[in-house]
C-alpha cells in the first residue's frame, strides 16, 4: 500500500522475515542468495550435498520471460559451479553437481497455473507448487480482491497434479465477513471434496499490518480478528480434521510479531494448538506430525515393527494411492510415495501416448544422510524408497492398466531413477 512500510520487500513479505534479509543483503540475486546460504549451513555443520530450492515472494510465473530464465538458471549454476543465463544448459551441468537439486517449488496463484505455466515450470526442475488459494467460498475471494474464481483454483490442481506436481495450498482463516463455524466448515470441505485435496497445506491465519486495506478496516471498526484462545481451538480443529496423507507444511506466517498490529499474538501457533489438542485428547495425523524425525525429537520414540500400508482416495478426477511404511503401533511415518492414475484432462504428451501412471513425491524421512552414504541409525538410503517404487509399478501394471510410469523427479535425483530403469522422458 501507499503506506507501506515495507518498500524494498517483495509481495507478501515484509522484508524483516530472516528468508527476506538474506535476499536483500544479496541484492535479490539468485546465485548470490543460494550460494551465501549454502556457505552458512556449512558452516554450522550441516551436509549440504541436497538443496531444496523454494522461490516465495510473489507469483514468479506472471514475471518477464528473460527475467524467469536467468534466475532459474542461476539458481542451478550455484549448484554446479557452471556459468551460464542458459536453462537447459545449467540444468544438464545441475544434474552432474556434487550438489544435488533434489526439488524445486514455486509459488503461484491458479491464473498463473495454466497448461503453458506448468509445462515451463517442469522444464525448471520444479517439482512442487505452492499455490496461492486464501478461501474456497466465492464470496470472500471476490471480496478479497483475489480476481480469480474457486473454479480455477480447481482446475488448476487438477492440471498440476496430472502434470506431475506435489501441490501445496495457502488458505487464510479468519477472513473479513467468514466467522468462526464457516472457517471450520471450508476446511471439513476443503479435506473432503475430491476438487481440493492437495498433498499439503500452509494455514495462514490473517494479520493486519500497516499500510494495507485490511488496516483501515481495522482501524475503523469494521474488522476484528478472532481472540487469541479463539484462534487457537480453531487451529485445534482444523488440524483434527486433516487426513494423514496431507502434510500441514507451516502455521502461521514468518512475519516479526512486532510488526503485527493484530492477528496471531504468539510465533509458536501450531504447538499451542497441538497441546490444546492433547487437553482434548484428539490427535493431528497430518504427515509432519508422525514423520520419524520430528517423532523422535519431540518424544524420544523411535520406530520398530514397521510396515507397508496403503491409502487410497479419489481427488481431482485421478486416482491417488498413497504408499507409506509406518509402524502403526506408534504411528511413525517413515517413508511415503503418491502414486496417480491420472485423469482425462491430461495434456502433457509423453503422459497421453500410452495409459501411463505417475509417481508425484517420494520421500523417506528422517536426517539427511549424504547421497552415497549409509548409515544403519537412520532411515534415508535403507532401503525403503525402492521398496515403495516396486509396489507403485505393481500399482500402475496390475491395477491402473497403465503400460508406462513416469516419475517427477528433481534434477539432482535422476541418477537416482536411472540405477532403478528409468529415463528422461518429455
Amino acid at each position: 500500500g501507499p503506506d507501506s512500510d515495507f518498500e524494498y520487500s517483495t509481495q507478501s513479505y515484509t522484508g524483516y522475515e530472516p528468508t527476506s534479509m538474506r535476499a536483500i543483503r544479496a541484492r535479490y540475486h539468485p546465485l548470490e542468495q543460494a550460494k551465501g546460504r549454502i556457505d552458512q549451513l556449512k558452516s554450522l555443520g550441516h551436509d549440504v550435498d541436497k538443496v531444496e530450492y523454494i522461490i516465495m515472494g510473489g507469483t514468479f510465473m506472471s514475471l518477464p520471460e528473460d527475467y524467469k530464465n536467468w534466475f532459474i538458471a542461476n539458481l542451478h549454476n550455484a549448484l554446479s559451479g557452471h556459468a551460464t543465463d542458459d536453462v537447459d544448459e545449467s540444468v544438464r551441468f545441475s544434474e552432474q553437481s556434487q550438489t544435488k537439486c533434489i526439488g524445486i517449488t514455486i509459488e503461484t496463484r491458479p491464473d498463473y497455473c495454466l497448461k503453458p505455466h506448468l509445462s515451463q515450470m517442469l522444464r525448471y526442475g520444479c517439482t512442487r507448487l505452492e499455490i496461492g488459494v486464501q478461501s474456497i467460498y466465492e464470496d470472500v475471494a471476490r471480496d478479497t480482491n483475489r480476481g480469480h474464481t474457486v473454479k480455477a483454483v480447481t482446475e488448476s490442481f487438477q492440471l498440476a497434479k496430472d502434470s506431475g506436481f506435489k501441490v501445496v495450498a495457502h488458505m487464510m482463516p479468519d477472513l473479513p465477513n467468514v466467522g468462526m463455524e464457516r472457517d471450520l466448515e471450508q476446511f471439513k470441505e476443503y479435506f473432503e471434496n475430491p476438487a481440493f485435496r492437495t498433498d499439503g497445506l500452509k494455514i495462514y491465519p490473517t494479520l493486519v499490518i500497516r499500510g494495507t486495506g485490511l488496516y483501515e478496516l481495522w482501524r475503523t471498526g469494521r474488522y476484528k480478528n478472532y481472540a487469541p484462545v479463539a484462534l487457537v481451538d480453531l487451529i485445534a480443529r482444523i488440524l483434527a480434521l486433516v487426513p494423514p496423507w496431507t502434510r500441514i507444511y507451516r502455521v502461521q506466517r514468518d512475519i516479526p510479531m512486532p510488526l503485527v498490529t493484530s492477528g496471531v499474538e504468539h510465533g509458536n501457533l501450531r504447538e499451542l494448538a497441538l497441546n490444546r489438542m492433547k487437553d482434548l485428547g484428539i490427535e493431528c495425523r497430518d504427515v509432519r506430525t508422525r514423520e520419524v524425525g520430528i517423532v523422535d525429537i519431540h518424544n524420544k520414540v523411535r520406530p520398530e515393527e514397521v510396515e507397508l500400508i496403503r491409502r487410497d482416495y479419489v481427488a481431482n478426477d485421478g486416482w491417488e494411492t498413497f504408499l507409506s511404511y509406518e509402524d502403526t503401533q506408534q504411528d511413525i511415518l517413515i517413508g511415503l510415495l503418491r502414486l496417480r492414475k491420472c485423469s482425462s484432462a491430461t495434456f502433457r504428451p509423453e503422459l497421453t501416448i500410452t495409459p501411463t501412471s505417475i509417481i508425484r513425491e517420494l520421500h523417506v524421512y528422517g536426517s539427511v544422510v549424504p547421497m552415497h552414504n549409509r548409515d544403519p541409525t537412520k532411515f534415508q538410503h535403507q532401503g525403503f524408497g525402492t521398496l515403495l517404487m516396486e509396489e507403485a509399478e505393481r500399482i500402475a501394471k496390475e491395477e491402473h492398466g497403465s503400460k508406462k510410469i513416469s516419475v517427477i523427479s528433481g534434477v539432482g535425483v535422476r541418477k537416482y531413477y536411472a540405477k532403478l530403469g528409468y529415463h528422461l522422458d518429455g
